[in-house]
This record gives C-alpha cells, sequence and structure tokens, in this order.
C-alpha cells in the first residue's frame, strides 16, 4: 500500500468512529488490532485488543464523553506509519466538565488494515474532567 493510501485508510477510520459506523470501522481494522490509551484515573485508558476491545472501547466512549474536533486533523506518514495530530474538545457526561486534549494518534497500517493504534493525549486533562466532587468546568 501506498503511503496515500495509507492516510485515506486512517481518514476513513475517523470518519467512520465520527459517523458511528461501527461495520465500516471493523473493516478498517485487522482482527488483532492492539488500541493502547495510556494513563490511570479515567476510563478509557488501557489495552484494547480485537475488534471485541475496538467495539467495547467506542462504546464506552460515547456512553462516557461527548467529544468533537474543532478542526480537522493533520496526517503525517512514512511508510507503514500514520500520525494524526489534531485538538478535540468535550465533556465527561458523569462529571458535565469539559476538557481540551491536545493528542496525536500514531498508527500502523499494514495490508489495507489497522494494526496498532497508540493514542497520546493530555491524560491530566481528562483526568481532571473524570473527577468527580469538584464544580463543572473547572
Amino acid at each position: 500500500m501506498s503511503i496515500q493510501e495509507n492516510i485515506q485508510i486512517v481518514k476513513d477510520f475517523f470518519a467512520a468512529i465520527g459517523g458511528g459506523d461501527k461495520d465500516a470501522l471493523l473493516a478498517l481494522a485487522a482482527e488483532d488490532i492492539e488500541w493502547i490509551i495510556p494513563g490511570e484515573g479515567w476510563p478509557l485508558a488501557g489495552k484494547h485488543r480485537g475488534h471485541a476491545g475496538l467495539a467495547n472501547l467506542l462504546q464506552k466512549a460515547s456512553t462516557e464523553m461527548e467529544i468533537s474536533s474543532p478542526e480537522p486533523p493533520e496526517f503525517v506518514a512514512q511508510g507503514d506509519r500514520v500520525l494524526v495530530v489534531g485538538v478535540a474538545t468535550g465533556k465527561v457526561k458523569a462529571t458535565n466538565r469539559t476538557f481540551e486534549d491536545y493528542f496525536v494518534f500514531a498508527i500502523t497500517v499494514r495490508n489495507g488494515k489497522l494494526t496498532s493504534i497508540r493514542e497520546y493525549v493530555d491524560t491530566q486533562a481528562l483526568v481532571r474532567a473524570s473527577e468527580m466532587g469538584s464544580s463543572p468546568g473547572h
């Protein structure tokens, strides 16, 4: 696959997430995909493996948070790696607290499928938004 094809596959993956198209999403992910989100103290952190792990992660994300990307992310690619750089804003539903999250996704694409996602996020912003007992918006 060319670098341009890999970028398009990643763009299609993000479009499927944004549109809630689970079938399209799973069609773009390898059976043994691994999605790692570092951090502790917030609901989405951890290692998520395979189609079941991917589906569970996305279900949890839609249940726990409202997320939007105010600007289209930047895609940077070399070989089988695509980096997605951007910012997301949103709120954690349980606390009604907002966050601004600058992120980088390091994604590996092999044979037209996403095989690995390592998500680098502002874990402190997400933990703060997930903490109970603080006043909303701070």
